[in-house]
């Protein structure tokens, strides 16, 4: 089987052989590209996770375009941090959460806030207890499933409340992270910063990672690669040929989620048409599949 589909990496190959319907169905499950910056990010929250811990922990903001990878990226942290399974001196066997991404709530106030981390402990609880309650058992669930980060997913959410609410959201987070000691990663679009502007001590506790669009350089070709390779084509593609490579760029705009929903789009037509590569005709063809930030919805030729 390894001999077969040597432009594909082993695990993929065996999908390569499968059924034109099976293929293009993991074409449409997640993907994860362990590119440099991803694991570098990856490096950068394993070293904030592993810092002693005391009153006052840095925390980070990771700020970037819509669809540019945020959220795969902390998925996959995550998966590298799973959620076990230890027993007391009594035998009774407790939930240990290394890592809880929440979303941040479209209520820019503290009880949803509150509700928000509750969901994601993934344990049950009343959402109409009044705030005290609510607080009280959000801070005991996360001391007793030992939480050693907390993420906060999509924290521009928090813009949409006045600036009382948003200080009071940021508020109570700071004080998350005072009493249990642990960092905070807020993860939303370049706007998400403006949260942090109007408390110069809450500023001074994150620092920030940008994810910037990718410009077609060699780090481009060599993501170019690394999609190919999961993509289970019978055929190689040559995707970091010049001219597909400049398309590819120049369709996508340097956009990580629109170059894989291009790449995605192609593939499923070649596998579909026999064609088993993506060529510079299937490439245009998926032209319309246009970068996230010039449209508000996309309109699909027919």
């Amino acid at each position: 089987m390894n001999s077969l589909f040597p432009h594909l990496n082993d695990k993929y190959k065996p999908i390569a052989s499968q059924s034109k319907e099976q293929r293009i169905l993991h074409l449409h499950g997640e993907v994860l590209i362990k590119y440099p910056k991803a694991k570098k990010i990856h490096s950068i929250l394993n070293h904030f996770m592993s810092r002693p811990k005391k009153a006052r922990m840095q925390n980070l903001l990771i700020t970037g375009d819509s669809n540019m990878g945020k959220t795969s990226i902390l998925r996959s942290f995550i998966k590298e941090h799973q959620d076990y399974r230890i027993e007391d001196e009594d035998g009774m066997s407790h939930a240990i959460k290394p890592v809880v991404m929440a979303l941040a709530s479209d209520n820019a106030d503290v009880k949803h806030l509150y509700i928000s981390i509750l969901e994601a402990l993934n344990i049950s609880f009343n959402p109409t207890d009044p705030l005290a309650k609510l607080r009280h058992q959000m801070f005991y669930l996360l001391r007793e499933t030992d939480v050693k980060m907390l993420i906060i997913d999509e924290i521009h959410h928090f813009l949409r409340g006045t600036p009382k609410q948003q200080r009071n959201v940021m508020d109570a987070l700071k004080n998350i992270g005072n009493e249990l000691m642990i960092p905070l990663v807020c993860v939303g679009i370049p706007e998400a910063s403006i949260i942090l502007t109007s408390d110069e001590q809450l500023r001074s506790r994150f620092d920030e990672i940008q994810l910037i669009k990718w410009t077609l350089d060699k780090n481009f070709l060599g993501l170019l690669q690394s999609f190919e390779r999961l993509i289970p084509l019978q055929k190689p593609s040559n995707l970091t040929e010049k001219e597909k490579a400049i398309l590819l760029h120049s369709i996508s705009e340097g956009n990580l989620g629109d170059l894989h929903r291009l790449l995605i789009e192609c593939a499923t037509y070649a596998i579909e048409n026999d064609i088993e590569e993506i060529t510079v005709d299937i490439i245009r063809k998926f032209q319309w599949v246009k970068p996230t930030s010039t449209l508000t919805s996309r309109i699909i030729p027919v």
